[in-house]
């Protein structure tokens, strides 16, 4: 059973709505594919992981529609907040006193990674699973160290962030 963390762009991309952070552009209709297909699998095939605290969910249910409408990333909410023990995984993520994540690597190379994907990098690095991601310019730019301390990212729309979004 494949175990993975999901980044919540990638729901936001299934469900079609602009990245308000480049100018509201549309991802394009094969990166929207994408993140569907992976979507659908993960809830048909695998299991979702989550962080024991509920941080990553809490995030969710700022970006998605828990009544699972309109979109299939809001489905995909619905279905983590539905689901049991065998779609969804909870995780403890433990956290230093200054309030960082024990399991994100100290690496002057991720100095700048964004601070709101740091428990998605710190959850798949404890839990030994990849993070799959769609249109979010960060990740390409960490990937080489990302890997170097042993993550694997799933670009669900390529690593190329010119190809995801219509011209």
């Amino acid at each position: 059973m494949t175990r993975c963390v999901v980044d919540t762009n990638v729901p936001i991309v299934a469900n079609g709505r602009p990245d308000t952070s480049r100018g509201s552009r549309q991802p394009t209709p094969g990166c929207r594919l994408a993140a569907i297909d992976f979507l659908e699998n993960i809830l048909r095939n695998g299991r979702i992981l989550l962080d024991a605290g509920g941080e990553i969910q809490k995030e969710y249910r700022a970006y998605l529609h828990g009544s699972g409408q309109p979109g299939v990333g809001d489905r995909f909410y619905l279905e983590v907040l539905r689901s049991g023990p065998n779609r969804v995984e909870r995780i403890d993520l433990p956290k230093r006193a200054d309030g960082s994540y024990e399991d994100f690597p100290a690496d002057p190379n991720l100095a700048n990674f964004d601070r709101s994907d740091r428990k998605f990098v710190a959850l798949g690095l404890r839990a030994k699973a990849p993070v799959a991601v769609a249109t979010d310019s960060d990740w390409v730019l960490a990937k080489t160290a990302l890997s170097t301390h042993g993550l694997t990212v799933r670009f669900l729309c390529g690593d190329d962030p010119k190809n995801w979004f219509e011209r």
